[in-house]
């Protein structure tokens, strides 16, 4: 189960999320921008970035890695990528800060000694989920978090209290956006079961939470395709910064069927040069 794909996506619909792992998180935590950056040199990626708003400017850049699996080097790796990125573009920042999530402490790296200082200092923030405390007490974007650990014997009934919380808690807009999380973390989980089996167990309809439900209700295709547009757009901007004038007439043009499909693969989309080369794609 690829969790930190699941966490990357919980970043892109609420950026704000990682500071609510942290005890000191900015005051401007909501204005932070999730994204991913590829640092050139090594050709490190690293998936999780947290900008600072442009509007600060220096600012304090935050790194996260989710880490899932034993890696007896992710130390090594994670603080040369972050002090790559930081170095290569120090006239943007005043400092740095960095977030690993893991589910427990047993997925840490054993021999930490070389970086103790490192891991030891302010900018340094271990996050354990399973000591996060009831999953029933935390907000509920966090409880996504702690969700994805859960052994299967509880994750439906845990599943099942996340999405009574967040008709309860959170916005509707917000709200579509957890359940289509929800539903996705335990497809993960339970592998094995067909998609009624996932259906039953959560009392809901999966095609119900699809990402473009709303633009394919029935109406006016040239309405359907104007949402579906209007929606890629601010991913997009979200998601590689704000586009030239020949590529936004570009994407406009798009078909809706086409539009949906660079709805998908947007979501793994670093940098303008990846919307280039899948726009230049659908015209070998």
């Amino acid at each position: 189960m690829r969790r930190d794909s699941i966490f990357y996506k919980l970043f892109q619909q609420s950026p704000s999320l990682l500071f609510a792992l942290l005890t000191n998180p900015p005051a401007n935590a909501d204005e932070y921008i999730f994204d991913s950056v590829a640092v050139k040199e090594a050709k490190f990626e690293i998936d999780g970035v947290f900008l600072p708003p442009q509007t600060e400017n220096p600012g304090v850049v935050y790194f996260c890695e989710v880490q899932f699996q034993k890696d007896e080097r992710l130390y090594e790796r994670v603080f040369a990528e972050s002090y790559l990125y930081f170095y290569r573009n120090r006239d943007r920042f005043s400092n740095l800060q960095i977030v690993i999530i893991y589910p427990s402490r047993s997925l840490e790296q054993t021999d930490i000694s070389p970086y103790q200082s490192q891991i030891n200092s302010p900018q340094v923030h271990r996050i354990y989920l399973d000591e996060l405390g009831d999953i029933r007490s935390l907000p509920v974007w966090v409880g996504l978090m702690v969700l994805t650990t859960l052994e299967e014997n509880r994750a439906t009934a845990e599943a099942r209290n996340l999405l009574t919380r967040s008709q309860q808690e959170v916005p509707p807009a917000e709200n579509r956006a957890i359940i289509e999380l929800i539903t996705t973390i335990m497809v993960y989980k339970f592998e094995g079961k067909s998609q009624r089996e996932v259906e039953q167990m959560l009392g809901i309809t999966l095609k119900e939470t699809q990402v473009y439900r709303e633009i394919k209700e029935e109406g006016r295709e040239e309405g359907r395709k104007a949402e579906a547009c209007q929606l890629i757009m601010r991913q997009l901007t979200r998601r590689v910064g704000e586009l030239p004038q020949p590529v936004r007439s570009q994407v406009e043009s798009l078909s809706l069927e086409k539009l949906e499909n660079l709805g998908e693969a947007l979501l793994d989309f670093t940098s303008m040069a990846d919307l280039d080369a899948w726009l230049a794609a659908l015209n070998p």
